[in-house]
């Protein structure tokens, strides 16, 4: 005879799914349904698709009327491509650096006297406390040619004359691991520090190094927090406006950017909706692949 849950586990159960239909499913039908639209000079911008303001005959009207125009722009002009290709690297490069800085330093903290870690992982993740703008502009004093890093270099006679670091790729990726590194640090700490120790004293009394301990013991037991912190950075990192803005030049292609210039310069919602429909789907597609396969992992 099957019992019937009591409705506060049945509300426990349902409630995520009703979070993610709410605040990402139908968010996400509405920005779908502003890229099927034609571009329009009116208020909002664009001619409404999927309404049923004149009854059944009208909403089928609207769907035989619906617009790939959009879409078949993100393919044909190669512009959007590339921003899509160059967001790709500059997220990749960023969330490598983040992993490359981000492992020692959680390691490190994760290994300290017990009675230091809090205070050191607050440390790591101090910026926080201060507004990503003022942190972003700092760099602007940091990175420019008469900034800080420049007149350090030339004073003490590593460089003649300034970097022109400015305005280019190299400070846009500079800001992106700055600003997201302690995105990278939290998880591995977490995934560090919970770690046995009685496995790594197993390992030595067997006659292991301490290199091999860890590439053979710490790291593998980390790759969750390696996962989660390389999600954490990149996502974000992909569709980063601000930091290319501020840090990167005219040259500078993010996809960021392009749906800023569609959204509120060229006022083409459908295009900048198909742009970002296209990104969600880059980044979607692949963390459900990643998931299946997990999940397939731990049924084998």
């Amino acid at each position: 005879m099957s019992q019937t849950r009591p409705i506060s586990e049945r509300l426990i159960f349902w409630l995520p799914f009703a979070w993610l239909v709410l605040f990402f499913l139908v968010p996400f039908l509405i920005v779908v349904k502003i890229s099927l639209s034609q571009a329009a000079l009116s208020q909002p911008p664009y001619e409404p698709v999927l309404t049923m303001v004149d009854g059944w005959d009208g909403l089928l009207s609207k769907l035989a009327g619906l617009s790939l125009t959009s879409y078949d722009l993100l393919i044909e002009d190669g512009l959007y491509l590339a921003a899509y290709a160059s967001s790709l690297r500059l997220a990749a490069l960023a969330t490598c650096l983040t992993l490359l800085i981000g492992y020692p330093l959680a390691y490190a903290i994760a290994r300290a006297p017990v009675g230091w870690r809090a205070s050191l992982l607050l440390l790591a993740v101090a910026p926080f406390w201060t507004s990503f703008l003022i942190r972003v502009y700092a760099w602007i004093a940091i990175l420019k040619d008469e900034g800080l890093l420049n007149w350090a270099l030339m004073t003490v006679g590593i460089i003649s004359e300034p970097l022109q670091i400015m305005a280019s790729d190299t400070a846009v990726l500079i800001g992106i691991t700055y600003a997201y590194l302690p995105f990278m640090v939290l998880p591995l700490y977490s995934s560090i520090e919970r770690q046995p120790v009685a496995l790594r004293e197993a390992a030595a009394d067997l006659g292991a190094s301490p290199w091999s301990i860890f590439w053979r013991i710490t790291v593998p037991l980390s790759r969750a927090g390696i996962v989660a912190g390389c999600l954490l950075v990149f996502i974000p990192a992909i569709g980063e406006f601000v930091i290319p803005d501020l840090l990167g030049g005219s040259q500078t292609l993010m996809i960021g950017k392009s749906l800023w210039v569609e959204f509120f310069d060229n006022r083409d919602w459908p295009m900048a909706s198909s742009v970002a429909v296209v990104l969600l789907i880059l980044l979607v597609l692949p963390m459900a692949l990643y998931e299946r396969a997990q999940m397939a992992q731990v049924r084998s």
